[in-house]
């Protein structure tokens, strides 16, 4: 099977040869988009194709001009309705980007204190805290996911009649922080829709009427509205999925069109105008695109500003690149702008194999608008070195453990002085380079060393930061926290009565594990978790204790160091997250 499948790599990669792009003019005109839409067109064309993708649509829009509106696929599959401008897409976590602004309008108002403590503003909310006073939490360091709150309040987001996302203002008074505030970017859903409580609070309105009369309104966006209902059809591998509905509108409930979303690119790049209107003022914008947490060493090299995103779309000699993307279990959509050359590209997809085509479209787009626009040419990449160099004692030591990450429980072990790291059940080499920093080798029938394009181009090293020793990655000489080594203490005994399989007592309609299991490693539980949705895939994740009746998952960063509560109901085995409760099974009991 695994020959069938290299050869089946290499006949797809054959063929794909067979499928050239268009050939570049060697001179264009300043401000002749032609090549641009004719190349994206291309590369969404074969994406479409190799990634079994059934409707896209992309919009490029120069200052007040969109220069390009376009669909590709179908918007309605069985029906033949074809993706256009004007189809509607779920957006997902573009959503946060609207949320920030109208705080911002708020700030301006002076009916919301960005810096001032969530509470103010959110009486009923408490959290509580292993780091001192909950009170840090304010609108400013949730809109750079610097809260310190945990990502998701998780039961009860995806439900085919969900409750209001504002239930969870008092949902998560027995919660904990999962990081100090202002120490670590970690991303949170949560804090997002407790955002929009607030603004509903301080406007005296509820959240989506706010919304519709202050932002898409007078923004004349008439087919764009937050809502937890999913529009349209959403599709896996070409077959029609139900898309339950979102509960939290605030941080991922945004439904629109590119058509309508290139009225708000238009507004960014006015200084907040639009049609004589001004929306939101130009200094808040500013503030708004203005990186926040230059101060955060955990941070490394990725930027923050207030809803926007400033690092994850690199777009090299473009100044300031911000923008927001929208991953939900079957759309995938991303908003980006250049706001110094006043391009921004949107790009958006019904499908769920779309994530990688979404993104690799938006840079490559950015990139030759940019061009056409200004003249401003990408650099040459330069060539990675190959070689590899010995690795000493220091490097055996320091790099063998166990690495909570961004993707899960790493570990890494000395194999007769070769570091290799085991994830989701493939082995990796790490490969040290000249300049001490590490790369990637995938072990293929644990003894061939193979390394893709990207496995190269990986830059890996150990930093001590804060009392943690982390990891990060770097790419194109931007580093970003992606992991943290664990520290191992002796494993308390009573902790064997959580080992083994669960159930969900108190299900909801959206995903769920397929399976869930807590095993035991050494001095270190871990949690694993199968989904249905992604067969083959195994998720793991460290869980450390803290006192008698808490977990906490191991690690530093977006996901990590939420807390989750044990106990024991008769010969029961419980685990309380987020809202759920998990029971372990009858038969793991009895074992």
């Amino acid at each position: 099977m695994l020959l069938r499948n290299i050869i089946l790599a290499v006949s797809v990669a054959v063929l794909g040869a067979c499928s050239t792009p268009p050939q570049k003019p060697a001179s264009t005109a300043r401000g002749d988009y032609a090549y641009t839409r004719e190349y994206i067109s291309w590369m969404i064309e074969q994406g479409m194709s190799d990634d079994d993708i059934t409707g896209l649509s992309i919009a490029l829009v120069d200052d007040q001009q969109v220069v390009w509106a376009q669909g590709f696929g179908y918007a309605d599959k069985q029906a033949k309705v074809m993706a256009g401008p004007d189809t509607v897409y779920h957006l997902g976590s573009i959503a946060k980007v609207f949320t920030a602004t109208a705080a911002m309008q708020l700030a301006e108002q002076g009916k919301l204190d960005v810096d001032l403590p969530l509470k103010k503003y959110l009486p009923e909310f408490n959290i509580k805290s292993r780091f001192g006073d909950p009170q840090a939490v304010t609108p400013r360091n949730i809109m750079t996911h610097h809260s310190g709150l945990p990502g998701n309040w998780v039961h009860g987001m995806s439900e085919r009649h969900p409750q209001p996302f504002t239930d969870q203002v008092v949902a998560v008074r027995d919660e904990y922080l999962a990081s100090q505030p202002n120490t670590v970017f970690a991303y949170s859903n949560l804090g997002m829709s407790l955002l929009g409580a607030a603004i509903g609070e301080a406007s005296g309105e509820c959240y989506a009427s706010y919304m519709n009369s202050h932002l898409l309104h007078p923004l004349g966006m008439m087919h764009t509205e937050f809502a937890a209902r999913i529009p349209g059809r959403a599709y896996r591998k070409g077959a029609e999925v139900e898309a339950v509905p979102l509960r939290d509108l605030p941080s991922g409930g945004l439904n629109s069109s590119i058509s309508d979303m290139t009225r708000f690119v238009r507004m960014v790049f006015a200084d907040g105008k639009y049609e004589g209107r001004q929306i939101v003022k130009a200094e808040s914008l500013r503030e708004m695109l203005k990186v926040q947490n230059q101060n955060v060493p955990l941070d490394f090299d990725f930027k923050m500003g207030l809803g926007w995103m400033l690092s994850g779309v690199e777009v090299p000699r473009a100044g300031t690149v911000a923008s927001h993307g929208g991953t939900t279990l079957n759309y995938h959509t991303m908003m980006a702008i250049l706001p110094e050359h006043k391009l921004g590209v949107l790009v958006f997809s019904n499908s769920s194999t779309a994530q990688t085509l979404v993104a690799d479209v938006t840079v490559e787009t950015l990139k030759l608008a940019l061009e056409a626009k200004s003249g401003i040419t990408q650099p040459e990449k330069t060539a990675v070195d190959p070689n590899s160099v010995p690795l000493n004692e220091a490097d055996l030591r320091d790099y063998s453990g166990y690495f909570e990450t961004l993707i899960g429980l790493v570990k890494v072990e000395n194999h007769d002085g070769e570091l290799v790291a085991e994830l989701m059940g493939f082995d990796f080499e790490l490969v040290k380079h000249a300049d001490g920093a590490f790369g990637v080798r995938l072990k293929l029938l644990g003894f061939i060393p193979v390394a893709n394009r990207q496995m190269r181009e990986m830059k890996l090293s150990l930093h001590r930061i804060a009392g943690r020793d982390v990891l990060a990655l770097d790419r194109d000489g931007q580093a970003m926290l992606i992991g943290e080594k664990l520290q191992l203490k002796p494993l308390p005994e009573y902790l064997n009565e959580y080992v083994g399989e669960y159930d969900i007592v108190n299900k909801h309609d959206g995903p769920l594990p397929e399976n869930i299991r807590v095993v035991r490693e050494g001095d270190l539980l871990v949690g694993e978790f199968t989904f249905a949705e992604k067969p083959g895939f195994l998720f793991r994740t460290a869980f450390l204790p803290a006192g008698r009746n808490e977990l906490i998952m191991g690690g530093v960063g977006s996901g990590k160091g939420e807390t989750l509560r044990i106990a024991r109901i008769g010969d029961e085995a419980h685990i309380y997250y987020a809202g759920f409760d998990l029971r372990k099974k009858a038969a793991a009991r009895e074992r």
